[in-house]
């Protein structure tokens, strides 16, 4: 089981502003657009691959900053809890089978690489 969280590298920058792109693993379809409060927490589940979408499950954090808790579950058993503290822009992604929750710490948003019909089959709490 790794977690990963990688910066977004911007290709370009001028008075506009700047832009990049982000891969969107060949999917496609509806995605979550999210804006969540400081303080709020998501999660609080872990998935089986039962959707492809949610193998692995992939979040672009557009804004803002998050505590990310996670954990291997095994036969529905979570292992030991370890965290990552991630910065906007960043690429998040997160394999089957491990639990994960994200603890806002400032105000923010992702966009997650799936549609809430996607999620709800392949959601599980624990």
């Amino acid at each position: 089981m790794t977690v990963k969280a990688e910066d977004i590298y911007f290709k370009g920058e001028d008075e506009r502003g700047i832009t990049g792109e982000i891969d969107t693993l060949g999917r496609s379809g509806k995605f979550i657009l999210a804006y969540r409060v400081a303080g709020s927490v998501s999660g609080n589940h872990y998935h089986k691959g039962l959707s492809t979408d949610k193998n692995p499950e992939v979040v672009f954090l557009l804004e803002g900053a998050v505590r990310l808790k996670y954990a291997p579950v095994q036969d529905g058993v979570k292992g030991v809890e370890q965290e990552l503290e991630i910065e906007a822009p960043a690429r998040i992604e997160v394999p089957i089978h491990t639990w994960h929750e994200m603890h806002f710490e400032e105000d923010s948003c992702f966009f997650e690489l799936n549609s809430f019909e996607e999620g709800d089959k392949d959601t599980f709490r624990l």
